[in-house]
């Protein structure tokens, strides 16, 4: 570690990755994203490994849910989006995007929440837009953020780059995130790079079992 006037400064992963002042993000992995990614396995079996360890470990884990407001409070640009996503012309027509209480809308079973973890409802691709993350990170002493989940490109990315201008440090965990689309995954993998620490599952591990 490094100091700059008041400031610690960590310098390498192990001290980024401390469990005292470390969160795990599983990032609306629900059952009616999880069935269209394209490594479903893969991506299951690591989110798993990954949120067993920082469980042992003592790092909080953080789960987020699409919840989608009703139409009436929704903003129009987010409407044209959903439609553009189903192919409707009426907005009228659109189904509700993981309806609260669809199956869709649940927890992948084999990576549900335990009583410890927190559940998190939110209306937006941002893990800080209209909510109070910000304010329970900081009092819990949080300064690391590790990501999981789907969409790489869309709330993944978004909440990386969000958590990078609030001050947090951010690790990426690239086999733990997924997308429809393996190109799209990938381009916005190398496209976070530049903001944050992207690595893979088992070297996340590795670092852990350190600790």
């Amino acid at each position: 570690m490094k100091t700059l006037g008041n400031k610690t400064i960590f310098e390498n992963i192990g001290e980024i990755l401390a469990p005292e002042h470390t969160l795990l993000v599983n990032w609306d992995i629900q059952n009616g994203l999880v069935k269209n990614i394209f490594n479903r396995e893969e991506f299951v079996s690591n989110v798993k490994k990954l949120t067993g360890k920082s469980r042992d470990k003592g790092i909080p884990v953080l789960y987020t849910k699409i919840t989608p407001l009703p139409f009436r409070y929704m903003a129009s640009a987010s409407i044209y989006s959903f439609m553009k996503r189903f192919g409707v012309d009426d907005p009228s027509k659109l189904p509700v995007f993981m309806a609260p209480g669809s199956d869709d809308a649940e927890i992948y079973h084999e990576v549900a929440p335990e009583k410890d973890d927190y559940v998190l409802n939110k209306h937006t691709a941002s893990l800080f837009m209209g909510t109070n993350v910000d304010n329970m990170l900081k009092n819990a002493g949080i300064k690391t953020l590790i990501f999981t989940g789907i969409a790489t490109e869309i709330g993944v990315e978004t909440s990386v780059r969000d958590a990078g201008t609030l001050g947090y440090y951010t690790v990426v965990a690239s086999d733990s995130c997924s997308s429809h689309s393996k190109e799209m995954h990938e381009a916005s993998l190398k496209s976070m790079s530049a903001v944050s620490t992207v690595m893979d599952t088992e070297s996340i591990i590795k670092t852990l079992e350190k600790k």
